[in-house]
């Protein structure tokens, strides 16, 4: 269910962004990619061109982030919290230009039912590498200007579409560190009824950080992970 149409002629733009979105803004534009994860893209060019799309929008407790559950039946990240995104499309177009950002909109879309008309895109951060899917992903940052509403599209790849308040993930109470299997750690947040860990954990941890938004929190209070996770 590709409806590129709607994302033709994608633009960045800060003009009349909500003035408490300032601080991510400026993250934006001078967090260094090391600051954001220690997994980069290879240098040889492998991997597969993928976005997601970080949606800022504000509810009845001020500003809030759209996330989603993948299905438990995926191969990948099954059954875990995550951005709306996916790989790009060729109709995307350049995946060193602007097809991370149709590509961003297309898959909130596809997965989520909003109406892409009603997203300013505002920023983009560097590309990032997940060594376990082979994804180089560009987290694309967008303002819910005119929110729509959304949901499970396809049940088989969404188990369940929701808002989290900044405040609950800023929440101390809120946070811990997960311990994989194989010994990583790495930041989560116990928010919504979804434990929210990996990839998706770790962007909104650095944003968090960077936008000057963290409060402190309990390190050592830690979840650990399933082994099939």
């Amino acid at each position: 269910m590709t409806r590129a149409g709607h994302t033709k002629g994608v633009t960045l733009s800060k003009d009349g962004l909500p003035s408490w979105l300032d601080p991510v803004v400026h993250a934006v534009e001078t967090v260094e990619p090391l600051q954001l994860s220690r997994f980069l893209p290879p240098a040889n060019g492998a991997g597969r061109q993928s976005a997601v799309l970080i949606l800022f929008g504000e509810g009845e407790r001020g500003p809030e982030l759209l996330l989603m559950e993948r299905a438990s039946s995926l191969r990948s990240h099954a059954g875990q919290p995550s951005f709306p995104g996916g790989a790009l499309d060729p109709e995307d177009g350049d995946p060193h230009g602007d097809g991370p950002l149709r590509a961003a909109l297309r898959e909130a879309e596809e997965e989520t039912g909003l109406d892409p008309s009603g997203v300013q895109l505002f920023g983009v951060l560097p590309k990032l590498y997940i060594p376990v899917s082979g994804f180089v992903v560009t987290p694309v940052l967008g303002w819910w200007r005119e929110p729509t509403p959304v949901g499970v599209v396809d049940p088989n790849e969404t188990a369940r579409v929701f808002t989290v308040p900044v405040a609950d993930l800023t929440d101390p109470d809120n946070r811990a560190t997960t311990v994989h299997p194989s010994g990583h750690r790495g930041p989560a947040f116990l928010v919504e009824s979804a434990l929210v860990w990996g990839f998706t954990a770790g962007i909104i941890d650095r944003l968090l950080h960077y936008a000057s938004w963290e409060r402190p929190w309990d390190r050592e209070k830690q979840v650990p992970l399933d082994w099939r996770a």
